[in-house]
């Protein structure tokens, strides 16, 4: 069941009527119903998964919550631990590994063929933050079985974040939080507004082109394997903030705010900036649950930059079982760790001349589109034969256009959205959307783009990037 469907609107629409009908109390059991739906209707038998998770971390909390001190906790979360990633390496990394071993071996081991379950390396990190914070301290366990289990599966973020940490949402839980407020509802349904147009205008337009050079690489141009990376960073961006944005905003509606996953990350001065604006809720994870543990900066400079590349690594494996997304991982891994070495601690980018902000920005962005061409390849081979095309072209500045139709749409939905990026969206606060911002100019925006979305909007409702991870 897709954000961007008509069936999810009507869902969506019986799930917000039953929550604000039933008392506060009993509305955790609206949300752990819908949610279990929405996540079986995709595969029914992933529910079970879900369901082993949830209930694996919910004892283990209690029982770590229950001793005094770390070496008696340690046991419950290992247990946690083998608990969530065994389910998530078998389900999406042992084909990988089979195939990795029958490499290196010249073995012939069979694959399992396992459908990777949607949304697994989404909750399996959430519940882990969560056990590990029971055992660490920072927290008391939930002691509340259903709760708990909205928390792990709570719809709007099941299948592809905000990953959220049971700091921010259980105690929004605890509380039966979910009024229905007018602040919040216009403002969340702005915000989906937004997402829906970011996803259905812009993003799904432009995979169109994208996938048409991508799986043709061999027959394109250097300047038209160029422009399409170009088009998918602008396609990832939309359709993953798209989905963050939705889902905030559906949150909102019901009383429930999510952290922030995006701040407009291709305004970045450095790729150290970047990793701090995109995905926020997984570079946040990996750096405390990750990069911290192995020590962060605090063991000399090697250390720092080995731990930095380990976190990326496993960053860009949690990505997908490919060595493509190794080497994406890899290459920003690497960033960090020059930026590091040449500029030690991030400075005061504030007060640095307009022209100079403006070629960081350049040149960030250049930098991470380099590393969405091994994103977006199918194989390394691929990759590698884009990258040679684009610097080793005879014919460089040819731009092959299939559909004058598609590529009209795309021009209008990216000059529509970098309007809005450089100046509704820039300095967008969704909480404060109301004080902010005249009723009025709201009204116009949101039917400008429900029109947009009407009109130039692809209807058959994709997939999400994301979902696939």
């Amino acid at each position: 069941m897709l954000f961007n469907s008509v069936n999810f609107l009507f869902f969506f629409i019986a799930v917000c009527l039953l929550f604000f009908i039933v008392r506060p109390k009993h509305r955790w059991i609206v949300l752990l119903v819908s949610s279990y739906v929405f996540y079986g209707a995709w595969k029914y038998e992933y529910l079970i998964l879900i369901a082993v998770s949830t209930v694996v971390d919910f004892l283990c909390a209690k029982k770590m919550d229950s001793l005094s001190t770390k070496a008696e906790r340690k046991p419950f979360l290992i247990i946690s631990l083998i608990a969530n990633l065994g389910l998530l390496c078998t389900f999406k990394y042992l084909d990988f590994f089979i195939g990795t071993f029958n490499e290196i071996t010249n073995s012939e081991f069979g694959f399992l063929h396992l459908i990777v379950p949607v949304g697994i390396s989404f909750y399996t990190f959430q519940t882990l933050s969560y056990s590990i914070d029971v055992y660490q301290g920072k927290m008391k366990a939930e002691t509340h079985l259903g709760k708990f289990a909205v928390y792990v599966s709570f719809f709007p973020q099941l299948v592809a974040g905000p990953i959220e940490r049971a700091s921010n949402l259980i105690p929004q839980l605890q509380e039966n939080a979910g009024r229905l407020a007018y602040n919040s509802t216009v403002s969340g349904i702005t915000q989906v507004v937004v997402g829906l147009f970011k996803k259905v205008v812009v993003a799904d337009a432009v995979a169109i082109y994208v996938n048409s050079i991508y799986n043709n690489h061999e027959a394109n141009s250097g300047f038209t394997l160029l422009f399409a990376t170009y088009l998918f960073a602008i396609q990832i961006y939309c359709d993953f903030s798209g989905y963050s944005d939705i889902a905030i905003g559906i949150a909102r509606i019901m009383g429930y705010e999510f952290m922030e996953n995006f701040k407009q990350p291709y305004f970045s001065l450095s790729v150290t900036e970047f990793w701090r604006r995109w995905h926020i809720s997984l570079s946040s994870w990996l750096k405390d649950y990750l990069y911290i543990p192995l020590g962060g900066n605090k063991k000399g400079k090697i250390r720092t930059y080995v731990n930095l590349m380990l976190t990326m690594l496993i960053g860009g494996l949690w990505h997908g079982s490919s060595w493509n997304f190794v080497v994406w991982g890899g290459l920003n891994g690497s960033y960090l760790a020059i930026e590091k070495t040449l500029f030690g601690k991030p400075n005061n980018q504030k007060s640095a001349p307009k022209y100079l902000k403006l070629i960081k920005i350049i040149v960030t962005f250049h930098l991470i589109c380099f590393t969405w061409i091994f994103f977006r390849a199918q194989t390394f081979n691929q990759a590698s034969s884009i990258i040679s095309s684009i610097f080793e072209s005879t014919n460089f500045w040819n731009l092959r256009i299939q559909d004058t139709g598609v590529f009209a749409t795309i021009l209008v939905g990216l000059v529509t959205f970098l309007f809005l990026e450089f100046t509704f969206l820039r300095n967008l606060n969704y909480k404060n959307l109301i004080e902010e911002h005249h009723c009025l100019k709201l009204i116009i925006l949101k039917v400008i783009l429900i029109l947009m979305i009407v009109g130039l909007g692809i209807t058959e409702g994709s997939q999400f990037i994301y979902f696939q991870f």
